[in-house]
């Protein structure tokens, strides 16, 4: 599969072949499901909390006499229907990461590059730096070539200069090579590729 490759400036240079096993899988929506899932539960901080009845504040005396007072029973006023009381049945710390193979997510991001490429979203660039850090001639640069949502995916190491010109864009997101994951490229409507991206891919990819 054969895709041209374009400078910043919009202009051609050159073409590159996207690899068949990489790029032109066929499309599971279930695997992308799956590791979307895995994505955005692993991402969840869980650190919600609430007291339980052991930890809530306050005395542990009997609060009043178990018979006589014509009042229901209490050992304390920690209970959940007390004012102040425990939460019966609360959240509690944990983690909320789920277990999915390596060969699954590793057939995953190939699938979701594979969506991209079916789509004919694939933009391929010869390189991803900029002259300096201003973000309107990015902003220029990028409208040029038509894209306003997308996931600019470079090299090893992102230039300095156009991270900090993307910085401040709407919907453009910039990833190094390593940092190339489902949820991001399925949430942009263009995936933006460098010509060393694509190696990288195909390194981490293949087998």
């Amino acid at each position: 599969m054969k895709i041209a490759v374009k400078t910043l400036d919009n202009k051609s240079a050159g073409e590159v072949t996207l690899d068949k096993e990489i790029f032109g899988l066929e499309i599971r929506n279930d695997l992308l499901h799956r590791m979307v899932n895995y994505q955005l539960a692993k991402r969840r901080a869980g650190t919600h909390k609430v007291q339980t009845r052991n930890e809530v504040t306050g005395t542990g005396k009997k609060p009043w006499s178990q018979k006589g007072t014509g009042r229901a029973r209490a050992g304390d006023l920690k209970r959940t229907q007390d004012r102040g009381g425990a939460r019966v049945h609360g959240p509690v710390v944990r983690s909320h990461a789920i277990n999915l193979p390596k060969k699954i997510r590793r057939l995953a991001l190939k699938t979701a590059l594979s969506v991209k490429a079916s789509q004919g979203k694939i933009i391929v660039l010869d390189d991803a730096k900029a002259k300096d850090h201003k973000t309107k001639p990015m902003a220029d640069a990028l409208k040029k070539m038509d894209i306003k949502s997308a996931l600019i995916i470079g090299g090893k190491e992102i230039d300095t200069n156009f991270a900090r010109a993307t910085a401040n864009l709407p919907r453009i997101d910039v990833l190094p090579s390593q940092g190339a994951n489902v949820y991001d490229i399925l949430r942009r409507d263009t995936l933006v590729l460098t010509k060393e991206a694509i190696d990288d891919l195909a390194e981490k990819l293949k087998g």
